[in-house]
């Protein structure tokens, strides 16, 4: 019963912290500025990046380490497939970026909008499938990862998402968006994760020597997302170092996290 609680609130926590951003959008009565939105992208992508190494690579490797020389396999392998997945996502999934003038995808009549919401919904999926990796992991019993660590990711990905909720409702709004309907949206960009996360569980259940592949695979879909989406919108317009310092302390944050609660 307490692990399947666990679980619950587990799966559920990442998906709290984007509502909550998205409701933002009901107190706040300006759009968020160019230079919060860096900020925000870089602190998000720091997280994504510290918990991808410590809460995913890292677990890998160490259930692999009775093939000794060769215990990255598992991990390469599947850091490997997670990029490749999403690269498939990327391309026949219509979606267009915060701040973007051209979409990205096959060709569609979707409205920007929708766009806007495939886009920040395609960011999630990774997300969801490392917050529900690591619960299965901690659940099997077979990849050493507490009941802590598993936490400190849930909690990692939540903060991340408070600030993505917000830079989704916030466009919307302005776009023309009741606030009732932009918070809408930003609540349901964020649905996926705890239905991909539940999805991983359910799978690695079935499949528990593949553990460390998909860990590693949810690091890569995850790792994918901060270099093709984060950084080049932390980057984009007037050169500024906000995203940067944003990018370490979301970073330094997860990272101690993982260590103090694993």
């Amino acid at each position: 019963m307490e692990l399947t609680k666990d679980l619950i609130s587990g799966l559920l926590i990442p998906f709290a912290g984007t509502a909550a951003g998205a409701a933002c959008v009901i107190f706040m009565r300006r759009d968020l500025g160019r230079s919060v939105q860096r900020a925000l992208t870089g602190f998000a992508g720091g997280v994504m990046v510290a918990a991808s190494v410590w809460s995913l690579l890292i677990p890998a490797m160490e259930q692999s380490a009775g093939m000794g020389r060769l215990s990255f396999v598992p991990a390469a392998v599947g850091f490997a497939l997670g990029i490749a997945f999403l690269l498939l996502l990327d391309t026949v999934i219509p979606h267009l970026h915060l701040n973007a003038e051209k979409a990205e995808g096959p060709k569609n009549r979707l409205k920007k909008t929708t766009m806007m919401v495939l886009a920040v919904t395609l960011h999630n999926i990774p997300e969801g499938m490392a917050v529900g990796a690591v619960y299965a992991g901690m659940l099997s019993g077979t990849a050493d990862i507490s009941s802590g660590a598993a936490l400190a990711l849930a909690l990692g990905i939540a903060i991340q998402n408070f600030p993505e909720g917000a830079i989704i409702s916030m466009p919307l709004r302005a776009e023309g968006k009741s606030k009732g309907g932009a918070f809408l949206y930003g609540v349901l960009s964020g649905a996926v994760e705890p239905v991909g996360a539940l999805l991983t569980v359910l799978a690695a259940g079935l499949i528990v020597p593949a553990m460390p592949y998909l860990l590693a695979f949810a690091s890569g879909a995850m790792i994918y997302v901060v270099v093709e989406e984060l950084i080049p919108e932390m980057s984009q317009g007037e050169h500024s170092n906000t995203g940067v310092v944003m990018f370490a302390l979301g970073f330094i944050l997860m990272m101690a996290l993982d260590v103090a609660l694993g």
